[in-house]
């Protein structure tokens, strides 16, 4: 069997889960510079490194409600189509490990859209995360928005 770390990350209360090997880094949340006529979930861009990138809340793209960004936070960064790209996200303070065995199928209630980017549900004893492709969260359009920036 399969054994795959993964990074576990909050948004309110519920816990999602991105595979390890996406995930470039994780960073605390520093003040975003705004960008006029972006998409309503981009919260802005930072110099990372001296590499511009878009900070994406996830909140908002997840239609949750929403609080000021702050300090609190964290940022996940990965490599979408060789930029860089941060996920705002409440914590990230945690790896797990799981097997194939963990991991069930996405639940067929979500369709359309969401079922794109929701990898499957991870159980661990009590706790359940939600495995997602962050890379799928945005459509083509919004890829190529974000990477026009």
């Amino acid at each position: 069997m399969a054994e795959r770390k993964y990074v576990v990350f909050k948004l309110d209360e519920e816990e999602y889960g991105i595979d390890i090997m996406r995930v470039k880094e994780v960073t605390e949340f520093v003040e975003v510079t705004k960008v006029p006529n972006t998409p309503r979930f981009v919260e802005g861009i930072i110099n990372l490194r001296g590499e511009i990138t878009p900070i994406i809340n996830l909140k908002k793209r997840f239609s949750k409600p929403e609080e000021t960004a702050n300090i609190a936070h964290r940022v996940l960064v990965l490599n979408l189509e060789d930029k860089l790209v941060g996920f705002m996200v409440d914590d990230a303070s945690q790896v797990i490990t799981m097997d194939d065995s963990q991991i069930q199928e996405t639940p067929a209630i979500i369709a359309g859209e969401d079922k794109k980017y929701i990898e499957g549900i991870g159980k661990l004893e009590e706790r359940m995360v939600i495995i997602l492709d962050l890379v799928q969260v945005l459509n083509e359009t919004e890829k190529k928005e974000l990477l026009d920036m």
